[in-house]
């Protein structure tokens, strides 16, 4: 996978979890879709997906900045 795409996902990745953990969009699509009881999962679900959306991010930029 090229080092610009790697950095892409990563920074895409890293902003959606982002917007998900630190603003109620979330809950308020699942609340109005009914699927309200979701909401109890989500800090288990997103919280490490931001944790390695970021580790992608890092990784990607410190492999730019080493080649």
């Amino acid at each position: 996978m090229s080092n610009n795409r790697l950095l892409r996902i990563g920074i895409i990745g890293t902003v959606i979890a982002a917007l998900c953990c630190f603003t109620p969009l979330l809950v308020v699509l699942l609340g109005a879709l009914g699927l309200s009881a979701l909401v109890g999962y989500l800090d288990v679900v997103l919280l490490p997906a931001l944790g390695i959306f970021i580790l992608i991010t890092l990784y990607a930029l410190w492999k730019r900045r080493s080649a």
